[in-house]
């Protein structure tokens, strides 16, 4: 999620073992002295790599002692680059030999219903919702007939800055502060959601295809088939979907993913703030963080104004009002939460929400490596202080002939809609195991989840609750995830936890405030798994206790948030960086390294640490203010897309390493960056 609408007043606050004491045993079983435990007995640690475990079949499995697994293969990848110097510019910094160029910005016109963008902010609702959104976030690029120069790129929009949408920020009642233009209002709900956007190469330059059929936007109102476990359930019943059906608006589109059968996921993170209960919250509201006051950006104001069409603004009031969930939107908020799968190749589909992989702060939604036979799963994050990780095992094994399905969504419907949802506990050991989240699933006081839920769909609705009743492990906010393509290793960046108070040999720091990646291994079974910490964020000059990876200038970050890996097996590292110690050296950056060439002399793999960090380089650097995120790249791996988010003072022009002029002040917007080498061959390598 973006520090900027990060609630640090929201979090889990159950009894469960939190990750800090897991670490905590896990060294001790070992013998480490926690005190006085410096740099080398720490990296002595990190060599020792993944281990591996096994479980019986009880309802809350337990590991044995683990084994160290040895990855299948490695990949052939040497990044062929030198690291670019942290920066503080209002510009973007790529190494020497390289291009940034400025693609598809907010506002930029999808069609001819859209007005160009104007400098001033007085595009109108309807300009906004023909046009690119705000605040980019993950994407993913579509080739169109497995061309690498003509694609779909579909991308996230966060959230908004009312300052920047509109010409002098949103206009407020002087005596009652209520919004009173329902135009600005709709122009805000349309900048959320996700684009999607015909792009080509043309000339070494990358330009969006105005008035292609494939050119579409799915906004804050935008109809949503339900899916699943939920699909015309009682509990999504509403004024405007009686019948439980469909669910309006996608929000706060943060973190992605894609499928094998080619479709597009983008994932609901900070919803809950979007909706108010002003009576007495439900148990679910409470864990979820439903406010009792206010909306995040008062739209609820306007309802009940004359202009208002089906309960547009008022849906975001979901106090119970009537007789029954058909009288109000006492159920509106239960719509949200999910993964949504969109199809890009079909311009008149409808995008689903996938309401089986769980209901909370989705950041992320990656599949695990492909085996034909098995179970496709799915890996995501909750983000927010001392939250989960999940993951979705399907019901139906892969069969590859899905991958170039002609009924993609239906596709869909096979492998996201039936499964079961785990959530990780990880053990001292270095193993751990997936709690299943079922009805007749053991919770921590010796019952079932069937005891405190009468119906799966109950459960779903109150998935963060769930897991706290099976003792999942807290995490220090997980963000997204990422599979290596040639050892299948899961990938987790856990980006901070300012509210971490006891140190311990694996985060021996008293807060952690610089986040790290934590990666595991699947076993034999689907409740079983390893995991060891990847890499730590840290200050290039931080003490033996704080730098635990040996990080330099060259490689130095914090809060590590994006993550991704291109099919050439290197790891994309993206930052949302809130500490000083860093943000005063560089801007929000990205980063590169080939975990699955970090082996020893037996090829067992291990973690970054002072005698191979340098593996770990700096690709590329944002401009001032702004946070580095969304990661997708070519086929032929000639461009490379990153997305650039609420930047302070960008971009001055189509050249993303132009530095906008001292003293000159333009209204920002956020971009995407297509990153070229100059001779046209492939980035990194």
């Amino acid at each position: 999620m973006s520090k900027a609408t990060f609630d640090p007043t929201l979090y889990n606050k159950s009894n469960n073992e939190p990750f800090s004491q897991v670490l905590d045993k896990h060294l001790s079983r070992r013998h480490f002295v926690k005190s006085g435990l410096g740099l080398g007995a720490m990296t002595a640690f990190a060599g020792m790599g993944l281990t591996a475990c096994g479980s019986d079949n009880s309802a809350t499995p337990k590991p044995v002692e683990p084994t160290i697994p040895v990855p299948p293969s490695k990949s052939s990848a040497k990044l062929n680059f030198t690291s670019v110097p942290g920066a503080r510019l209002d510009a973007v910094v790529v190494p020497e030999g390289y291009s940034a160029q400025v693609l598809a910005p907010w506002g930029t016109p999808l069609n001819s219903k859209a007005a160009p963008w104007k400098a001033d902010g007085s595009n109108s609702a309807d300009d906004q919702a023909n046009a690119v959104g705000m605040h980019h976030d993950g994407m993913h690029f579509f080739p169109l007939n497995n061309a690498a120069n003509d694609g779909l790129l579909c991308i996230n929009h966060e959230y908004i800055d009312e300052m920047a949408l509109h010409p002098n920020g949103p206009t407020v009642d002087a005596t009652s502060k209520l919004r009173t233009l329902v135009d600005e209002v709709r122009k805000e709900i349309n900048a959320h959601g996700v684009t999607v956007v015909r792009i080509k190469l043309v000339n070494n330059q990358w330009e969006v295809v105005t008035n292609d059929n494939y050119n579409r936007r799915f906004t804050g109102a935008s109809v949503f088939d339900i899916a699943g476990p939920l699909a015309y359930s009682p509990l999504l019943e509403t004024r405007y979907s009686p019948d439980g059906s469909q669910a309006r608006g996608t929000l706060n589109n943060c973190g992605n993913g894609y499928t094998p059968w080619g479709t597009y996921l983008t994932c609901e993170e900070n919803w809950p703030e979007y909706f108010v209960n002003r009576g007495t919250l439900s148990r679910d509201q409470a864990r979820i963080g439903i406010s009792k006051t206010t909306t995040r950006y008062g739209w609820d104001d306007l309802a009940g104004q004359d202009e208002e069409r089906l309960d547009e603004f008022g849906r975001f009031d979901i106090t119970p009002k009537g007789v029954s969930a058909l009288d109000d939107y006492r159920n509106e908020a239960n719509g949200h939460g999910y993964i949504v799968e969109i199809d890009p190749y079909n311009p008149t589909s409808r995008a689903v929400k996938r309401t089986a992989l769980g209901r909370f702060r989705h950041e992320g939604c990656t599949f695990g490596k492909l085996t034909e036979g098995k179970p496709v799963v799915f890996y995501s994050g909750h983000d927010a202080r001392f939250e989960y990780i999940y993951k979705f095992v399907s019901a139906a094994v892969w069969d590859a002939k899905d991958a170039n399905s002609s009924n993609r969504l239906q596709t869909g419907n096979k492998y996201m809609d039936e499964g079961t949802l785990y959530v990780a506990k990880f053990n001292e050991n270095g193993g751990g195991v997936w709690l299943p989240l079922t009805l007749n699933s053991q919770t921590t006081d010796g019952k079932t989840l069937g005891d405190s839920f009468a119906t799966l769909g109950e459960l779903i609705i109150n998935t963060a609750g769930a897991a706290d009743l099976v003792g999942a492990t807290p995490m220090d906010r997980p963000e997204w995830c990422a599979v290596d393509p040639f050892t299948g290793s899961v990938y987790l960046t856990l980006t901070n936890n300012s509210k971490r108070t006891e140190a311990n040999p694996a985060n021996p720091r008293l807060k952690n405030n610089f986040g790290h990646i934590i990666r595991w291994d699947e076993g034999d079974k689907d409740t079983e798994f390893s995991w060891d910490i990847f890499v730590f964020g840290s200050p290039s000059d931080g003490n033996a206790d704080t730098n635990l990876s040996g990080l330099t200038d060259i490689n130095q970050f914090a809060s590590p948030d994006g993550l991704a890996f291109d099919k050439r097996g290197i790891l994309w590292v993206q930052t949302d960086n809130s500490a000083k110690e860093v943000a005063d050296k560089t801007n929000d950056q990205m980063l590169a390294i080939v975990p699955s060439t970090l082996v020893d002399a037996q090829q067992k793999p291990l973690p970054v640490r002072q005698n191979n960090q340098m593996e770990l380089k700096r690709f590329f650097v944002g401009p001032n203010d702004c946070e580095v995120t969304g990661f997708a790249i070519s086929p032929d791996y000639t461009s490379m897309f990153a997305n650039i988010q609420h930047p302070a003072n960008w971009p001055y022009s189509s050249n993303a390493a132009e530095a906008t002029p001292t003293g000159q002040v333009i209204r920002p917007r956020s971009a995407t960056v297509i990153i070229r080498k100059l001779d046209g061959k492939e980035v990194a390598v």
